[in-house]
């Protein structure tokens, strides 16, 4: 059986993302790949970083942290 793929018209904008004080799971801990991207990114940025911080909070500090490092392009 064939997939088809829908083709979606180039005007139409992809939604916004949640903010991350909406997340229903935004203050369990940050994931592993969060963490090991975080550190990434903070040792580029010549920062460290906390390591209990929630998903939503981690999700944040890579934002930033990509955005100063121009990861975020």
């Amino acid at each position: 059986m064939r997939e088809q793929l829908v083709s979606t018209p180039d005007d139409v904008q992809p939604q916004a993302e949640k903010p991350t004080d909406e997340w229903v799971t935004g203050d369990e801990p940050m994931t592993g790949p969060q963490q090991s991207y975080l550190s990434t990114l903070a040792q580029e940025a010549g920062e460290e970083v906390k390591q209990d911080l929630t998903k939503a909070q981690a999700s944040e500090e890579i934002d930033r942290l990509q955005n100063e490092t121009g990861r975020g392009a």
